[in-house]
């Protein structure tokens, strides 16, 4: 389907309004930079694919979230998948590194402990970073809000005891 000149000015304004959204979820899903690239530009792929058939019945950013989130699990998987394939299982040591360029430790701390989450539960916490309900989250994730509000306390627990262990 060929895009008009009008359609991709308002998908560059909308892809302005949510690049840091993007970031964000990019930065939870992927380990380093060059990663959190690649995983940007897929994004922006699919939101581009996906634009023309935006739903307004739908908050954007619930919509974004949506692509965003699907997104990175999917490359998440794939990553995964080609990581054990070429060298065995991750070693704690892998998942635990840190990058060099990070100055705040209290954040990379917590980048550490949300990279240790399952797919979903990293989802669930970056929703409720940016500010977002249970319901909201429950839009975006395809769940009840009552299931999201179960999976936050066990995230909050499993969370709580990765940071008391490693004080």
């Amino acid at each position: 389907m060929k895009r008009t000149e009008q359609q991709e000015a308002l998908f560059i304004d909308y892809l302005e309004s949510c690049k840091k959204l993007i970031a964000k979820v990019a930065r939870v899903y992927s380990r380093d930079a060059e990663e959190q690239k690649d995983l940007m530009q897929d994004i922006v792929l699919q939101l581009w694919k996906a634009f023309p058939n935006y739903d307004n019945t739908y908050a954007v950013s619930t919509w974004t979230y949506r692509i965003a989130l699907n997104t990175s699990i999917s490359h998440l998987r794939k990553v995964t998948t080609r990581s054990a394939v070429q060298a065995g299982k991750y070693s704690e040591g892998e998942i635990m590194q840190v990058e060099a360029e990070t100055t705040d430790e209290n954040l990379e701390h917590l980048y550490r402990a949300i990279d240790l989450l399952k797919p979903v539960d990293k989802a669930i916490v970056v929703l409720q970073l940016e500010g977002c309900g249970n319901k909201e989250i429950a839009e975006v994730m395809g769940l009840s809000a009552s299931n999201i509000s179960t999976r936050k306390l066990r995230i909050k627990e499993e969370l709580k005891t990765h940071f008391e262990t490693t004080k």
